[in-house]
C-alpha cells in the first residue's frame, strides 16, 4: 500500500476504535489484552500516537529528551485522545513521506515508515476494541497483507526469551488477497521474500486471521497449517509482543 492509502486507513481505523470504545465503556475488559479495560488501550493507542506524532511534527531524530504524556482523568480520555490523533495526522499530512526520522526499525527511518506502522497499531487495536464490544470486524484485506509484510519486516526480529529454533521453513498465504511470503531461518536470523514457494509448514487463510494469529490475537487454529504443524507453532510463538 502507498502512503496516502495508509494514512486514510490511520483514520479510518482510529474512528472506529474510538467508537468501539465509546460503545464499551471504558471499564470493560479487553480480552486480547490481559489486565487492560478499554481506558488502558485507548490510553495505550493515545501515548502512541502522541509519540510518533511528536517525533514527525518535530522532526527528530532521536526520542530522548521528550517529556512524556501524562494521563487524564478517565472522562477526559475520549477528548485527549482526538486531540492527540489530530495531531498526528496533521504531522503525517504535512510531510513529505521521505523525511528522515527516528524509528526503532533497523531499516527505514523516515517519514513512510511512521505512516505504516501508524496504520497497523491502529487496525489492530481497533480489532482490540472492538473485541471488547463482542462485535469484532475483520481488518480490511489489502491493509491486513500489508500489515503481514510489515510484521515480518519489524517484529519478526524480536525473539521471545527462551524461544526453540523454528526449526524449518514457512510458507505464508492469503487466500483472499494478493500477499504469500517464504521465511527461513538461519545463522542471522530471517531470511524473508515474497514469493510462492514450498516450505516445511503453510499457513494459509484471510489476510486479516493470518495478520492477527501472528499477532497473537488470534489461535493457530484460526487459519489453515500444512505441512509440519510443530515449525508453524514454533515460528508463531518465535516473536515477543510485549
Amino acid at each position: 500500500m502507498d502512503e496516502f492509502d495508509l494514512l486514510v486507513s490511520v483514520e479510518h481505523e482510529a474512528a472506529l476504535f474510538a467508537a468501539a470504545c465509546e460503545a464499551t465503556g471504558l471499564d470493560a475488559p479487553v480480552p486480547p489484552c490481559p489486565g487492560w479495560d478499554v481506558a488502558d488501550l485507548l490510553w495505550h493507542l493515545t501515548e502512541v500516537h502522541w509519540f510518533w506524532g511528536t517525533i514527525v511534527a518535530e522532526r527528530r531524530t532521536t526520542p530522548k529528551g521528550m517529556a512524556g504524556l501524562e494521563r487524564p482523568a478517565d472522562d477526559q480520555l475520549m477528548n485527549v485522545y482526538y486531540d492527540r490523533l489530530g495531531e498526528l495526522v496533521d504531522a503525517l499530512r504535512s510531510t513529505d513521506a521521505q523525511t528522515p526520522v527516528w524509528s526503532w526499525s533497523g531499516g527505514d527511518k523516515n517519514v513512510a515508515w511512521v505512516i505504516r506502522r501508524m496504520a497497523h497499531e491502529t487496525a489492530v487495536h481497533r480489532w482490540d476494541a472492538e473485541v471488547a464490544t463482542d462485535t469484532p470486524a475483520p481488518i480490511d484485506p489489502l491493509l491486513a497483507s500489508d500489515g503481514i509484510d510489515e510484521f515480518l519486516a519489524n517484529f519478526l526480529p524480536w525473539t521471545t526469551d527462551g524461544a526453540a529454533p523454528v526449526g524449518g521453513s514457512v510458507h505464508i498465504h492469503c487466500t483472499d488477497t494478493p500477499g504469500e511470503w517464504t521465511v527461513v531461518e538461519g545463522g542471522e536470523g530471517f531470511t524473508v521474500t515474497r514469493e510462492h514457494a514450498k516450505g516445511d509448514c503453510a499457513l494459509r487463510g484471510e489476510a486479516s486471521d493470518l495478520l492477527l494469529a501472528l499477532w497473537h490475537r488470534l489461535p493457530l487454529s484460526a487459519v489453515e497449517v500444512m505441512g509440519d504443524t510443530g515449525v508453524a507453532e514454533r515460528f508463531v510463538a518465535h516473536t515477543r509482543l510485549s
